[in-house]
């Protein structure tokens, strides 16, 4: 069966209901505006008709604002989502208490295992149909564009398959899973995470048989990460070395830091003000090596009393004029 055939039925089956109000790139319409333009002898630089729906689109121009547009709506829908449904399984105070009050009428850890698996399918499914998208732009232009279009999905930080949302969804499947002695591995069986390996890695085999690994081990202190944060240009540190990077102290956290900060590893600016803070993927770590997670949570909580220490000891120099 031919992708368009298997992105028609996903968009019509079982999920239906539960993808109506999702955005999706619009894989049929894009394939037809790209096989008027192999029907053009003029390439790419001439205007492509499109007849069924009587519009003119500049290919090098209309369509890939057209597109980039769907990606980002499609981005920003999964990660609302999933933060959403993470938020529900990590929530404290009062909202936690009736969250834990209502599991004794509802399976709640199912319903979000459920709508996990969609969120996973959701995002897969789009990353493809893009992936082709452009495979097949570069085939009927004989240019490179849609190569340069994915280095401009990195750069603006929604690359759908590198989203730290979806690192977070797959620790929600391992911890929910370890947690009820494996009653959920009929949703996580396709997920791993080697935390005994020279580099730490959790590995998410997803929907189409595309699989993804996801490297847990922090590029300053080179130890697995703790206390994970994803900047916004998607690269995992621990808080204690990201701050450390920012020079901005722990208890102030990541979103202190200055908009020239940059990232240790891709040198991007402006990364640490809408940093994600991985919460789930710190519970797995926590239950999988809890004596070194012990360890570490002392030996940053000592960090953190003697910055504090270090900070309102300058603080109240400069109130003095000292």
């Amino acid at each position: 069966m031919k992708f368009g055939e298997t992105f028609r039925e996903y968009l019509h089956g079982d999920q239906e209901k539960f993808l109506d109000k999702f955005s999706h790139v619009e894989y049929k319409r894009l394939k037809k505006v790209l096989k008027q333009c192999r029907s053009s002898s003029h390439g790419s630089q001439e205007i492509c008709r499109n007849s069924l729906e009587s519009e003119i689109v500049v290919c090098d121009q209309m369509f890939f604002s057209e597109l980039m547009k769907e990606v980002s709506d499609i981005a920003g829908c999964f990660n609302s989502k999933a933060r959403r449904l993470l938020h529900l399984h990590v929530a404290r105070g009062m909202q936690g208490y009736v969250l834990w009050f209502r599991q004794c009428f509802r399976d709640d850890k199912l319903a979000m295992a459920e709508e996990g698996k969609m969120l996973m399918e959701y995002v897969t499914m789009n990353a493809i149909a893009i992936r082709k998208i452009l495979k097949k732009y570069d085939k009927v232009h004989s240019s490179v564009n849609g190569n340069i279009f994915k280095s401009k999905m990195r750069a603006e930080h929604i690359e759908l398959l590198q989203s730290p949302w979806l690192i977070e969804l797959g620790a929600l499947f391992l911890n929910i899973n370890g947690l009820d002695g494996g009653r959920f591995s009929e949703f996580c069986g396709n997920f791993s995470c080697d935390l005994d390996a020279s580099e730490p890695v959790m590995r998410l085999t997803l929907p189409n048989s595309v699989t993804m690994d996801y490297s847990l081990t922090c590029a300053i202190c080179l130890d697995t990460v703790f206390n994970p944060y994803a900047l916004s240009c998607g690269h995992l540190f621990c808080k204690s070395c990201a701050c450390s990077a920012a020079f901005v102290p722990i208890f102030l956290g990541l979103k202190e830091a200055t908009l020239d900060s940059k990232c240790s590893i891709c040198r991007e600016a402006g990364v640490y003000q809408n940093a994600v803070h991985m919460m789930e993927l710190d519970l797995l770590l926590k239950q999988r090596c809890k004596e070194n997670w012990k360890e570490r949570m002392v030996a940053e909580r000592a960090l953190i009393v003697k910055q504090t220490k270090e900070y309102w000891d300058m603080q109240t120099k400069y109130a003095i004029g000292y």
